[in-house]
């Protein structure tokens, strides 16, 4: 798929509900459906851990189809930001999505201990997001 389609899919309300259906995740304040947009924002409701989590992003960079970010507004973590990359794939054909993510764990100093196992909790659900968005083809 081109960088803009994995761009404009990575931004879409309604596939990443779709992405995150195991968790319940559904997004219920500011932009709820389509395409989020530069300064945008929305929040989600999910269920992590069995426990149900509420969280609000913003998109603060858009730099179409090379990048955008959002940040957590409201929510769990003491700090989040997630940074989509949308490079050429090396062979030339399609696009590789490259996801960073930062991120400070709520609970103080337990915050550490929380870190081992949200890093790759987040990073397992950041890879089935995009296996999600890969699985579409190329259109």
């Amino acid at each position: 798929m081109s960088r803009e389609v994995a761009f404009d899919r990575s931004l879409d309300i309604d596939l990443h509900q779709a992405s995150m259906a195991r968790s319940r995740e559904r997004a219920v304040a500011g932009v709820t459906t389509g395409l989020i947009g530069p300064g945008e924002q929305v929040t989600w409701r999910a269920w992590h851990f069995g426990l149900p989590f509420r969280m609000t992003s913003r998109i603060v960079a858009y730099d179409r189809p090379r990048s955008f970010t959002d940040e957590q507004v409201h929510g769990p973590f003491r700090s989040f930001r997630h940074v989509h990359r949308f490079e050429p794939a090396a062979d030339g054909e399609g696009a590789l999505m490259v996801d960073e993510i930062e991120f400070v764990a709520p609970f103080g100093p337990l915050g550490r201990m929380a870190e081992v196992v949200l890093g790759p909790y987040l990073r397992r659900l950041i890879e089935s997001r995009n296996a999600h968005i890969a699985d579409l083809g190329p259109t």
